[in-house]
């Protein structure tokens, strides 16, 4: 079953956010990992909205783990976290 992983995203420090984001495709990728949404206009129906939404779909949960887990996206995480203020979950697939 599909797991997605989904980001509500503020950026705090757009520069050095993009060298993280230019890196997340190529790295979800090489785990099956396929972005649904990444960022891109919004309209604003209901609550309050962050400045990013990410949807990434993986094939399974324990993929999404893995990727989120690996040495190559913990390499990069760090520049994230200095950059932006995130809320991120996993969620399996209906």
């Amino acid at each position: 079953m599909s797991a997605y992983i989904i980001a509500r995203i503020n950026v705090t420090d757009a520069e050095d956010y993009q060298s993280y984001a230019s890196q997340t495709v190529a790295l979800a990728e090489k785990f099956g990992g396929r972005f649904l949404a990444k960022g891109g206009p919004q309209t604003q129906l209901e609550g309050n909205s962050p400045d990013r939404h990410v949807i990434i779909e993986f094939p399974d949960r324990e993929t999404a783990l893995n990727w989120y887990n690996s040495d190559a996206y913990r390499q990069i995480l760090p520049i994230a976290i200095s950059s932006s203020e995130r809320d991120i979950v996993v969620v399996d697939g209906v």
